[in-house]
């Protein structure tokens, strides 16, 4: 059934939001002021979903979607809204959040964090897919609401020399012995040459292992094979890499493993970083937290400057590896690490820690809901300033709560970094204070 929509808002997965009969109806494709025709491709008791069949008004800040595959593939669903109109609509996304799930109110936005709206993804899970009926094998993201793999040839997300290895990789899966037991390819880009990891479910044979030797050559790229979990991948046998990331303003280089986290977007995370060292204030006798410290991104720029640092993170191999990224750039005298399950941790947590007067404070989607639930109330006078770094706007939103209503912390200021263009995906920065 088609309907004629006049769309009122967007949602914070980038869909239009508009009411058929007194029913809201999330629109796929539409946008804040726009009036189209939609289709409703499922009812239910509450709400309609539909997508954009014909737009009859459009927004002023529609814009033609660069990519060919946009509307098929699942990777980027905001390409249809001018690049700068996505950030004034995640910084909405954030206030929304804000007010109706923290009833909360920032006291200042930040300046929304903005780079490359083209080629800035160096991480990214391509889907392998050996199809006959396509003809062969499929290399790329999946389709849109689909458990397929997207028929790609290029992708503008992606660094314009990685876009390009999206065919020859088709070819050279195609020619494997295990092709049908390759279920992925998992690419990383530090400062050297791309790195692939290949995902197999049976040995990898020496004809294969040639055929990926010579493609490594040829396209200037190097190969990790992953037979289990992502602590199994190893190079090709008798090679070595090494693969890092330089964050330049602050002198530092970190060393990875393609499969440890890293940030997507190199330039807004080096611009993440500066925010978050500025809104701490940072001074030579300080004693910082870091918390979900990872591998050490945010931890070193502050060892650099504070007396004391504390990195806290539940996986072993990453402390690991921040160990070592601390050593390499000289400062393990400056910082201690801990491996600690920050989901599980009591209330009295806190007070277990060694003397910390500022926090950082860096979580999964899941946010810090154990974390903030154990920190002092601002009345104690014991945290000083507390940068909140979050990819989920919503369970920043509820620990904001927490701290401001339950711990008498300010929300002093908030704004989002723009570390996934064409996205819903909303990244975000806020400073709490007493």
């Amino acid at each position: 059934m088609s309907v004629t929509l006049h769309i009122e808002s967007t949602d914070h997965e980038g869909q239009g939001i508009a009411r058929n009969d007194g029913k809201t109806v999330f629109v796929e494709g539409g946008l804040t002021g726009e009036t189209v025709v939609a289709r409703i491709m499922r009812s239910k008791p509450n709400y309609d979903k539909a997508t954009v069949e014909q737009v009859l008004r459009p927004s002023p800040f529609r814009v033609a979607p660069d990519c060919p595959h946009f509307g098929v593939c699942g990777g980027c669903s905001m390409q249809h809204l001018d690049a700068r109109a996505q950030v004034a609509a995640k910084q909405r996304v954030l206030e929304d959040n804000f007010k109706h799930i923290g009833n909360v109110q920032a006291e200042q936005m930040l300046p929304p964090i903005e780079g490359p709206h083209w080629g800035y993804r160096h991480r990214a899970r391509l889907s392998v897919r050996h199809v006959v009926k396509k003809g062969g094998v499929l290399v790329g993201f999946h389709e849109k609401r689909s458990s397929y793999v997207a028929d790609m040839r290029e992708c503008r997300v992606l660094p314009p020399a990685v876009s390009d290895l999206l065919v020859p990789l088709r070819a050279l899966i195609a020619s494997l012995a295990i092709r049908d037991r390759a279920p992925q390819i998992e690419y990383a880009q530090g400062d050297g040459l791309p790195m692939l990891v290949l995902r197999h479910l049976e040995p990898v044979g020496d004809a294969d292992l040639a055929l990926l030797r010579a493609f490594a050559a040829e396209h200037q790229v190097q190969w990790y094979l992953q037979p289990k979990g992502p602590e199994t991948a190893h190079p090709l046998p008798g090679e070595a890499h090494t693969l890092g990331y330089v964050l330049t303003e602050f002198g530092l280089r970190y060393r990875f493993q393609p499969t440890e986290f890293t940030q997507v977007n190199p330039h807004i995370n080096a611009m993440l970083v500066r925010r978050a060292m500025r809104l701490l204030e940072l001074r030579p006798d300080d004693r910082v937290g870091d918390l979900f410290c990872g591998l050490g991104n945010f931890t070193l720029p502050i060892a650099q400057r504070a007396a004391f640092t504390y990195g806290i993170e539940g996986s072993a191999p990453l402390i690991a590896r921040a160990r070592e990224n601390a050593a390499g750039n000289g400062l393990a005298d400056r910082v201690d690490f801990a491996v600690a399950n920050l989901f599980e941790i009591a209330e009295d947590w806190f007070d277990t820690l060694p003397q910390l007067n500022k926090l950082l404070i860096d979580p999964p989607r899941d946010g810090a809901l154990a974390v903030v639930k154990a920190l002092p109330p601002a009345a104690s006078g014991r945290l000083e300033r507390l940068v909140y770094v979050s990819c989920s706007p919503s369970t920043l939103a509820r620990d904001a709560a927490i701290l401001i209503h339950e711990k008498g912390y300010r929300l002093a200021g908030a704004g989002v970094a723009n570390m996934f263009p064409h996205t819903a995906h909303v990244e975000s920065i806020a400073l709490f204070v007493p």
